[in-house]
């Protein structure tokens, strides 16, 4: 948020806190779901969606719908000869999937078919606001439309989402647990992330405790409940978690926590391409495909043997 608007809504949430904590945290909440605008912020930005049209174009979009709303996928068959894994790809806050084009395109050429997602909010998807419950609920819409998928690779809050779709967060929504995931400059818990918007609208204990039950409340789970680590841990499923150690807006502690998980999680530093710059790197979508690739080359040498 700018200065300004972040001063404005402060001294309106302190207001509101004075009459009712309750209604303060709950301001707090929908102001901290609110999507930014989906035009592009700067001509960099205008220039990528421009380069990513034709890779866009080459896709067939769907429409998956789940309980309080929709989003848009775009759907990427393999290419002639391609036998890689389906995988579901998901972007992160103020993203879209036009922006992940080129890690698309790497994914292709592997020979993988790719189905990725346009969050709530964002993209080609309708709403201007965005909850964790929705994304996870939009991922097993995804799952039960194309029948599952061999891998999960997420971007920031699209890391985070589909290691929580993972382990079953939301009672009436099943685990959704892809034979691998690829977790990229992704927060490993929500905690943080909570206590930081607080910090930043200086909210009053009462209100920050306000607004952490608006999780409980649409969720039925804690807002400590939703710890990527902690899933991980008790999936046991092979798990590469991408990170750049110059990363500003998620902190490099949080790949560290996830590198704590076990021997199932492996750690790789994507140093020097931030937090954004990292999805189109070229050494990162070659260390995702190699590492989607591993237990098929074993699987051929096993037969082979």
């Amino acid at each position: 948020m700018a200065p300004f608007a972040t001063k404005v809504i402060r001294l309106s949430l302190k207001a509101v806190s004075a009459v009712s904590a309750e209604a303060a945290g709950r301001a707090a909440f929908w102001i901290f779901c609110r999507t930014p605008s989906r035009k592009p912020r700067n001509g960099k930005e205008a220039a990528l969606l421009k380069a990513a049209a034709p890779v866009m174009e080459r896709s067939q979009r769907v429409t998956l719908s789940f309980a309080g709303g929709w989003v848009v996928a775009r759907h990427f068959e393999r290419r002639p000869g391609g036998s890689g894994p389906r995988v579901l790809l998901a972007h992160g806050w103020g993203s879209r999937s036009d922006y992940l084009a080129t890690m698309i395109e790497g994914l292709l050429s592997s020979g993988a078919e790719v189905i990725a997602l346009d969050w709530p909010g964002h993209g080609a998807s309708p709403g201007r606001s965005l909850t964790m419950p929705q994304a996870v609920r939009a991922i097993d819409a995804a799952w039960r439309h194309f029948d599952g998928f061999d891998v999960g690779i997420g971007h920031s809050f699209g890391g985070a989402s589909l290691a929580c779709a993972a382990g079953a967060v939301l009672c009436d929504v099943p685990a959704r647990v892809p034979e691998k995931l690829v977790l990229i400059g992704a927060p490993s818990e929500m905690t943080w992330s909570f206590k930081g918007f607080g910090k930043v609208l200086n909210l009053a204990p009462k209100a920050q405790a306000a607004f952490e039950g608006m999780v409980e409340r649409l969720s039925g789970r804690r807002v400590d409940g939703f710890d990527a680590t902690r899933i991980l841990a008790a999936l046991r499923k092979p798990v590469l978690v991408i990170h750049a150690e110059d990363d500003k807006e998620v902190p490099a502690e949080h790949a560290r926590r996830y590198g704590t998980v076990g021997p199932n999680v492996e750690l790789h530093w994507a140093n020097g391409f931030g937090h954004r710059r990292i999805v189109s790197a070229a050494p990162v979508i070659d260390k995702i495909s190699a590492f989607l690739a591993q237990e098929r080359r074993e699987s051929r040498l096993r037969r082979i043997a």
